[in-house]
């Protein structure tokens, strides 16, 4: 029994087989191999792999300088084409503006025409006629959106009156209108015809 306990505790003092010394060697060999055989070509590699990098760096940081140029280049001739866009529906706007602002000063010495017929029309019946057509007129006008100005006792402005002579009159202020020679008409900010005036003092 006694043999059999010392042959036990014999085997188990012995020790395994991966954990001898010339294992432990042996390993340690390999490492010194490695470290010295496979060290330069891992600097080596490392070196390459070091100057990929910088050089894709390099690549990126000018594509990306590429992109950008490319992106003002777009938003340049974005703007460009929206500015060409507006400018366009306003000279398309200004082109109807001023061929329907033709037209109807084309009408204009016609209707001033009419309206002076009324002064002297001989008898009242045509004087009735008359002042209807003029009444059909302005409420045509009216509804094309044009506006007639021009009256006597107007201040004076050189951006819608035309002055032809001056006046001293005590009746009117500084610079009035004295007399109307011939009514303005204008559609929103558009004149289609400057009144002609006379204006006091």
């Amino acid at each position: 029994m006694d043999n059999e306990n010392k042959n036990e505790s014999e085997l188990n003092e012995e020790p395994l087989e991966n954990e001898t010394p010339e294992t432990e060697k042996h390993e340690a060999e390999k490492e010194e191999e490695f470290s010295g055989k496979d060290k330069k070509k891992l600097g080596k590699r490392l070196k390459e792999l070091e100057a990929k990098l910088e050089a894709s760096d390099k690549l990126l940081e000018k594509t990306n300088a590429v992109i950008a140029e490319a992106n003002d280049k777009y938003l340049r001739l974005l703007a460009e084409f929206d500015n060409y866009k507006k400018r366009t529906a306003k000279e398309s706007e200004a082109k109807y503006a001023n061929a329907y602002a033709d037209a109807v000063e084309a009408l204009l010495p016609v209707f001033d025409n009419i309206e002076r017929a009324v002064e002297y029309a001989s008898d009242e019946q045509s004087k009735s006629g008359l002042e209807l057509i003029v009444k059909n007129f302005k409420d045509t006008l009216s509804k094309m959106g044009i506006e007639q100005f021009g009256q006597r006792g107007d201040e004076f402005n050189a951006d819608l009156h035309s002055a032809v002579m001056h006046v001293e009159d005590e009746e009117l202020g500084e610079n009035t209108v004295a007399e109307v020679f011939l009514k303005g008409y204008k559609k929103g900010d558009k004149i289609i015809r400057y009144a002609t005036v006379k204006v006091a003092n």
